[in-house]
């Protein structure tokens, strides 16, 4: 199973789609803690979640957790699932409340960034690593 999980092809160009995505999710992890009123707890309370004590650092984690993983693509595929599911919450819970009271264009400007997340992570769950990854190294080690 876990050579299935790591599994990548020899492409190069995947590292670009890796630096995007898991510098983003790192930096928005790290965030949700250096300003939790306004991207962590506070917001995750504002939007209505529950639990938003304990959801907003869980949620900052494995942001945290995942770009890393992401960014040197270790078990890239598990970890571009996490992101893929947080974008997919994210969009849900947010923008089509902006669609409801705003329309369309103004959601669309809104989800721009999560759209792109959401698409890079499903590119990484479906190709994995790519060539310059610990997937690569590691899957010519297990073969």
């Amino acid at each position: 199973m876990f050579k299935q999980l790591i599994q990548t092809n020899n492409s190069k160009s995947i590292l670009l789609i890796r630096i995007m995505v898991g510098v983003v999710f790192l930096s928005e992890g790290i965030q949700k803690f250096i300003f939790p009123a306004l991207r962590g707890v506070g917001r995750f309370e504002k939007i209505g979640l529950p639990n938003p004590e304990i959801l907003g650092n869980l949620i900052g984690g494995i942001e945290i957790i995942c770009g890393v993983l992401i960014l040197v693509g270790f078990i890239t595929r598990l970890g571009s699932f996490f992101t893929f599911m947080i974008m997919l919450t994210a969009l849900a819970t947010t923008k089509f409340t902006i669609l409801q009271n705003d329309g369309f264009w103004v959601m669309m400007h809104a989800s721009r960034t999560d759209f792109a997340m959401l698409l890079g992570s499903l590119f990484l769950l479906i190709n994995g690593g790519g060539l310059w990854s610990m997937d690569y190294i590691n899957t010519k080690k297990v073969s």
